[in-house]
This record gives C-alpha cells, structure tokens and sequence, in this order.
C-alpha cells in the first residue's frame, strides 16, 4: 500500500506511543479532525491500525485481526464446530453466547431451533438468532467494539452475571501449552469468564488455529469447561495435561 507522507509520519508516531487518540493527531499536524479521521480510516483498512473509539492503536503480533478477517478463516471448521456444539443445546435452553466469530457459526446453527432465550454480546449472532421469532435475544447497553461487531465492558458483564443460564457458549483468543486460556485484552478475558461463571454446562469452541496463537491476557485453564470443541484433535502435549474425564473434547 502506497501511503502519503503524512500517514507514514502517523504510523511512527503510533510506533511511538502504541496509541494516540484523533484530537491529538490533529493538533499534532495542525489539520482538521476530519483529515486525520480519514487517514486513521486508511491505515485501519490496511491493518496497519486498529479503531477504538476516539482514536486508534497500532496493530502488532499482541493484536488481534479484524472481525471480517478472522471470520473467513477456517470457515469450513468454524461451522463443524457450530453446528456440533449446537446440537448439545436442548430446544427452549438459556443460552449465554459470547463473543467471536465460531460463537456466530454456533447462533447459526441455532437459528432454526425452538424458544431459545440467547444473551449475547455478539451482534452478529444476536441478528442471526432474531431472523426465527421463536427465540428471545438479549444485548446488554454499552459501547459497540468497532470495528468488531461486539459489545464489551462492565454492562455486558453485569447482563451476564444476572442470568444463571443452562448453557454457556464462548471462544478465545489462544491457548497456551499448558492449557492456559490467552485474550488480546482484559475485556474479552472478564468478559469470558463473566459468562461461564453464570453458565451450568460450559461449552468452548475453537478452531485448531487457536493452539498456535498466544496472546498475552491470561484467563482459565482449558480443563475448568464441561466441553470443548474443534476440529482438529489437541496437541498431544496438551491433551497428556487433562484430566482423563474432564473437559469432554470434541472433534467436529
């Protein structure tokens, strides 16, 4: 991508500061809020950035890729994995579905189902899952997590401890060797471990893709859910570390 001098000079700034808002890059060049907007939008299309509201950061290794990128990745497992974890949720269960995109594959594969009550911070599973007028879904308020279709923070947490659901749904950033479960960041972490704690039966869904990513933010252990699946059997290494009977690991 061919950049202008001014968006080079704004990436060594954010590989200065890791994160600068708009209002300060503007006073910093002396331009409109509206042309650094649109060069943070350009280098954001280019992933070069990563948007939180009122400013941007600098995408490195630590960070994860955007929604739309991540969501077409291993989309033939992703949907394995939904459509097997679906099939362990009973017609008329309260579900708590959490972020991330094999979460929407399992809202996919629940849309024809019967009466569900679905609480999700992910929207893109919530309008799935509102296309059958059978379920209820609930979002909690907040601030959407653009450009990633999700709500995060103290509200959806809250939402979450309200509920004692039958089933809770959720993915993660990475895996460590150890069993460890990785985010990118604090909230995706608490957000995670909001809704297993208010979850009876706790399901993990993920790809084999998240055993060779290590993200930084530690959050449970592998071995604390009811069943995880994926689609690709576990490192050998791993599965050697887990208890014989717990977590059931299923491999769609």
């Amino acid at each position: 991508m061919d950049l202008s001098e001014r968006q080079t000079r704004i990436v060594a700034l954010f590989r200065q500061h890791g994160e600068m808002s708009v209002d300060a890059l503007a006073e910093h060049f002396g331009v409109a809020t509206q042309t650094i907007r649109r060069d943070v939008n350009t280098l954001c299309d280019a992933n070069v950035l990563r948007r939180y509201h009122g400013g941007a950061r600098l995408m490195t290794p630590g960070t994860n890729q955007p929604y739309d990128v991540r969501r077409v990745r291993n989309l033939e497992g992703k949907v394995r994995i939904g459509q097997a974890a679906a099939e362990r949720i009973p017609d008329g269960a309260t579900v708590l579905l959490g972020i991330g995109t094999t979460p929407e594959q399992v809202a996919v594969a629940l849309i024809h189902r019967k009466r569900l009550c679905v609480i999700t911070n992910n929207l893109r599973a919530a309008l799935a899952l509102a296309s059958n007028p059978e379920h209820r879904v609930i979002v909690p308020g907040g601030e959407l997590r653009s450009p990633n279709p999700e709500i995060l923070g103290d509200e959806a947490d809250r939402l979450f401890r309200a509920y004692r659901a039958d089933v809770g749904v959720y993915s993660v950033g990475g895996i460590d060797d150890d069993g460890t479960l990785l985010d990118y960041d604090r909230h995706e972490a608490a957000s995670r471990e909001a809704l297993r704690d208010a979850s009876r039966y706790r399901i993990l869904v993920a790809d084999a893709y998240k055993f060779t990513r290590k993200p930084s933010v530690r959050g449970g252990q592998l071995d604390e859910q009811d069943l995880v699946v994926t689609d690709a059997p576990l490192p050998g290494a791993l599965r050697q570390r887990l208890p014989v009977t717990s977590p059931e690991i299923l491999v769609a």
